[in-house]
């Protein structure tokens, strides 16, 4: 049956604009870094797919290496956009990226601009699309020239394969060098991608502060610190969760103090009428400069649950001073090395 997109969808989620750009984004955005490999069930990504953009979710996140395998997120999401969304390529923000292991060799990783646009030829062909809205470097790669670095991204947007530049876990410093370089070429930063949760608050010291000033905006992704704010973990580890897996989780990171802390923010997320993950996501869009809070989907139930966030983004002083008491930093990090430079 043809998909066909319902009349309201643009009444149910508020949007907000990508630092002083002109392009405005969902509240929440679906990232497709989990669930949307060869492992899963193409009928069930393709349902939460059409269930998101139903409620207003107008930007999908990819990368290059998403899977598992590497590249099937990217190749089973063109199907489904070619099957369903095809109509509605202008109504969508596509993105994509690249800086991580892809391909065996030299150049399969990190920063150069052979790897990079390379990457972005294999991502467009496997989505089946012309160009991405947004085509990020990945991470910051501490052997090659900022300047080829970027000059990637400015040679991706002039030459029409991507429409804007972005990067992630880039450091504060970091990301004021890329933004002036940018600049300086004529094509402006538009977008930093870093994890940011209530158990990873890296960002807070400084980098959206440097944001601010470079007028970029800001898409937090792991808001759910890669499910341990949900109430998945508040009695040990289920049998096929992330940490049972060793999947971007450790189970070594669910410490008795840190469950302690995650078991109290869930009690006030409860007196909030919230669940743990609706606060946690609403708790990271508290800051105006943050544009958009990246979440992943296993099904269309957790979809809807997260987009319940945006029911209740409200915060009083009070909520916030006791949430800063048990928001405290896991070690869960895993892009730490990139924004260490």
């Amino acid at each position: 049956m043809s998909y066909e997109a319902v009349e309201n969808r643009y009444d149910q989620i508020p949007y907000r604009r990508t630092g002083r750009s002109g392009l405005k984004l969902p509240a929440v955005s679906l990232g497709l870094w989990h669930n949307f490999g060869d492992d899963k069930p193409l009928e069930t990504q393709r349902a939460i797919l059409r269930r998101a953009f139903d409620l207003g979710v107008t930007h999908f996140d990819l990368a290059n290496n998403y899977g598992p395998p590497y590249g099937s997120a990217e190749a089973n999401f063109g199907r489904i956009f070619r099957e369903d969304f095809r109509p509605y390529r202008d109504e969508l923000v596509l993105s994509t990226k690249a800086g991580y292991d892809m391909w065996p060799g030299p150049y399969g990783e990190w920063g150069s601009r052979k790897y990079l646009l390379a990457s972005l030829d294999q991502s467009l062909a496997r989505m089946g699309v012309d160009y991405v809205d947004i085509f990020y470097s990945h991470r910051f790669d501490p052997e090659t020239p900022l300047e080829e670095t970027m000059g990637a991204l400015d040679h991706a947007v002039r030459s029409g394969k991507a429409l804007y530049a972005g990067i992630s876990s880039y450091s504060p410093e970091r990301t004021a060098e890329a933004a002036a370089i940018l600049r300086e070429m004529g094509t402006p930063l538009l977008i930093h991608q870093p994890s940011y949760s209530m158990l990873n608050r890296w960002i807070e010291g400084g980098l959206l502060d440097t944001l601010e000033q470079e007028g970029v905006g800001c898409i937090a992704f792991s808001p759910l610190a890669q499910g341990m704010l949900t109430d998945k973990y508040l009695h040990g580890v289920p049998e096929g969760s992330r940490a049972s897996q060793g999947k971007s989780l450790s189970p070594d990171l669910l410490t008795d103090e840190t469950l302690r802390h995650v078991r109290t923010l869930d009690g006030m997320a409860r007196d909030r009428g919230q669940t743990l993950a609706q606060m946690a996501i609403a708790w990271t869009l508290r800051d105006q400069r943050v544009t958009s809070a990246l979440i992943g989907a296993s099904s269309v139930a957790q979809l809807e649950d997260s987009l319940g966030a945006l029911a209740r983004l409200d915060f009083t002083d009070e909520e916030l001073a006791a949430i800063d008491s048990d928001a405290v930093e896991a070690g869960i990090n895993l892009w730490a090395a990139s924004s260490a430079h």
